[in-house]
C-alpha cells in the first residue's frame, strides 16, 4: 500500500491540471487565484467539489456539462489521483483538481471567482461544528468566492450533519431551495443522481438513507 501510494503521489506531480500548492504559497500568493478562467481558456462558470476524495461528482459532472468548469479540492493526494488520472486519460478541458485544506478557500480563489459548490460525504466533525463544511465560519467564506445566485448542493449520509446544516441554512437568513432525507426514494432526477461516490455506495450497501439539499446564501 505504501509503496502505492508513493507511485501515486509520483504520478500526481505529472497531471498538468493537478495543482499541489504548499502552505507558505497559499500564504504569499498562489499564482492561480483570480486566473482560473485563464487556465481553462475560456469564461465558463467554475464548480468546485470539496471533499472532492476519488472526484466522482468532479469527472462526472463535466462529462455531462462541458459548458462548465470543474475543480475538485481535496487534502488526500491519493484519493485525489484517480480523479485526476480519469479526468486526464479521457482529456477532459474543462476539469481542474487543487490539493490542499479547503480552510484555506479564500487563498486560492478571488471574489466573484466561483459560481457553484458541491460539497459530498464532508467529515460531519461529530465534536468540532466549527470545523463543519456547512458552519457559519465556512459559509462566509464561501460567499465571498460566490457569484451572486450561486447555489451550494450537499450530500450526506449522516443525519445530525444533515439537520445541522438545515438549522445553519435557517438561522443565517439564507435561502433552502430543497432538501431529502431519503434522496433514493425521492422523485429527483438531477445531476445529485448521476453518480455516486465511493463511501456513498458502502452506506446504501448498509441501508443508510442518503441525504441531499442545494441552498443559496442571502
Amino acid at each position: 500500500m505504501a509503496k502505492r501510494k508513493i507511485e501515486r503521489f509520483a504520478e500526481n506531480a505529472t497531471f498538468p491540471h493537478l495543482f499541489q500548492p504548499t502552505y507558505d504559497e497559499l500564504q504569499t500568493g498562489f499564482s492561480q487565484r483570480g486566473k482560473w478562467h485563464e487556465f481553462f481558456g475560456n469564461n465558463n462558470p467554475i464548480i468546485l467539489e470539496l471533499g472532492c476524495g476519488k472526484g466522482e461528482y468532479t469527472v462526472t459532472l463535466a462529462a455531462h456539462h462541458p459548458e462548465n468548469n470543474y475543480i475538485g479540492i481535496d487534502v488526500k493526494g491519493a484519493r485525489i489521483w484517480r480523479g485526476a488520472k480519469t479526468s486526464f486519460e479521457n482529456n477532459y478541458p474543462n476539469v481542474a483538481f487543487l490539493r490542499m485544506r479547503i480552510d484555506m478557500i479564500l487563498n486560492a480563489f478571488a471574489p466573484g471567482e466561483i459560481s457553484g459548490i458541491w460539497i459530498t460525504f464532508p467529515d460531519p466533525q461529530p465534536t468540532k461544528a466549527r470545523k463543519r463544511l456547512t458552519s457559519p465560519m465556512f459559509l462566509k467564506r464561501y460567499k465571498a468566492l460566490l457569484q451572486e445566485g450561486s447555489i451550494i448542493h450537499l450530500k450526506t449520509d449522516n443525519t445530525a450533519f444533515f439537520e445541522f446544516t438545515l438549522e445553519t441554512i435557517a438561522s443565517e437568513g439564507n435561502h433552502l431551495l430543497m432538501h431529502t432525507f431519503d434522496l433514493y426514494n425521492s422523485n429527483l432526477q438531477e445531476d445529485v443522481m448521476l453518480t455516486q461516490t465511493h463511501y456513498e455506495k458502502i452506506f446504501l450497501s448498509q441501508g443508510v438513507p442518503i441525504k441531499y439539499l442545494r441552498f443559496k446564501l442571502k
